[in-house]
């Protein structure tokens, strides 16, 4: 029986010729990735098991995001710990102040994961990295521990299931609304620890940006990871990213972009491929899944989740009579340029509605700055909306946007369970920036 995607990426990444379904392996890592939350307690169990360096300074990643600029004295705390951490090990990507950016938008355009990477980290949108052909999932802060001094993470190789996309998306419609609809179809639990698997001639009819929001809520349906192949649109995503390193646009001098030392092993065994210069891995044609989904993205239309589950899934047309107190447009799954595009193309001509709040949160600093030099942040001003540094903030209840009892609120964030944006009695409503920017004009859900 051949091999996932993902089971070929473990399989190289632990050493092996072959894995199946439910073993246990052990494999080399490219990258260990830690928040201001997370890195914390990783920290304190690092010092408690008696490690006294990391295994690669290079391999490891902290950024500040979920509080910086710090909210509270606890947040000023977590901060500094990470501080003194990368300090005394010399961690080569460490993002601060000024530097920083919500860590799943952040993470790629930095050059840090590339196609073929075996990646985790102390979050569960760790799986947005499959948008680029990586095997990566979020971790418990014990294991981001251990990966920080072993460079090793033990895994049950996940089984899978395949999301067959066929047609392209109508205008106004993103891969928020792809996901929310796979969601909705097969529910919050429909992929538990399995690797969804992204496939069919549909694909390259999807944006990265779009293949980077599928991927980010590919937990949110209880997947173990979710994975795209690597094609022509990937490769110039990558590419694009090396040239405007090579070219000193970034601060970030020591970005890592050679593949890894586990891709390299992973050539040696037969099971990858190159394209240039990236290891790729492809399913075999005999690859066993669990089952198969069929999404045809021509008929997906500006899509929904309401209160409490992404997977209470409505149409945005049926929701007209919902009105709502704030938007927020931003977060790791919808906080990169062409969501801040989609965001000004509605509101350049329009104001938003009395009453209601519109935060918008670039999701790095990089597209913060290309929101001010287009002018869009002036325009942003202009309709009634405040925009903010890069944070997760509002996202996981944090600050920059509490909800109060018996407010509603439009995000472009990822989770909308009871109390997740303030009081448990709010609610939030997730949906596509297209949706969210329209809706903050309106007043009430709409599709643009």
């Amino acid at each position: 029986m051949g091999m996932t995607m993902t089971q070929k990426i473990l399989a190289a990444h632990a050493g092996l010729e072959c894995v199946t379904a439910g073993q246990l392996i052990n494999a080399r890592l490219d990258l260990v990735l830690g928040n201001d939350i997370t890195t914390p307690v990783a920290v304190n169990e690092f010092n408690k098991a008696g490690f006294s360096e990391v295994f690669d300074k290079d391999r490891v990643a902290i950024v500040l995001d979920h509080f910086v600029p710090n909210k509270d004295i606890k947040a000023a705390e977590q901060s500094k710990t990470c501080r003194e951490f990368a300090c005394s090990h010399c961690i080569s990507h460490f993002y601060d102040v000024g530097r920083m950016g919500i860590e799943h938008a952040l993470l790629p355009e930095q050059g840090l994961v590339t196609a073929g990477d075996c990646v985790i980290g102390a979050d569960s949108h760790t799986c947005t990295y499959g948008a680029l052909g990586a095997f990566s999932t979020g971790v418990g802060s014990t294991d981001m521990a251990a990966g920080m001094a072993t460079g090793e993470c033990w895994f049950k190789v996940p089984s899978a299931i395949k999301a067959e996309l066929t047609g392209c998306l109508a205008p106004g419609c993103s891969g928020k609304d792809v996901i929310l609809t796979l969601i909705g179809m097969i529910g919050v639990d429909g992929a538990l620890y399995r690797s969804l698997e992204f496939t069919g001639e549909g694909v390259a009819a999807l944006s990265m940006d779009d293949r980077f929001t599928i991927c980010n809520m590919a937990i949110e349906a209880g997947a173990k990871n979710g994975i795209f192949p690597v094609d022509d649109t990937t490769v110039e995503y990558m590419d694009s990213v090396r040239e405007y390193l090579s070219a000193g646009q970034c601060s970030d001098d020591t970005s890592r972009h050679d593949g890894g030392p586990a891709g390299r092993d992973g050539e040696k065994t037969g099971k990858a491929t190159e394209k240039g210069s990236y290891v790729i891995y492809e399913a075999d044609p005999d690859a066993a899944y669990d089952k198969t989904v069929h999404i045809d993205l021509s008929a997906i239309v500006p899509t929904v989740a309401c209160p409490h589950l992404p997977s209470n899934t409505h149409p945005a047309s049926q929701l007209h009579d919902i009105r709502i107190d704030q938007v927020v447009i931003g977060s790791c799954t919808n906080g990169r340029i062409s969501d801040m595009e989609a965001a000004y193309n509605i509101l350049k001509n329009a104001r938003v509605a009395d009453g209601v709040r519109c935060i918008i949160i670039p999701a790095t600093m990089k597209v913060l700055r290309e929101c001010v030099e287009r002018g869009w942040y002036t325009a942003f001003i202009d309709a009634g909306a405040v925009v903010s540094t890069p944070t997760c903030g509002p996202c996981l209840g944090g600050y920059m946007g509490i909800l109060a009892e018996g407010e509603r609120c439009v995000a472009t964030t990822n989770r909308n369970f009871v109390g997740r944006m303030g009081h448990t009695g709010s609610e939030v409503y997730l949906a596509s920036p297209q949706v969210a920017a329209a809706s903050a004009v309106a007043g009430y859900i709409t599709e643009a």
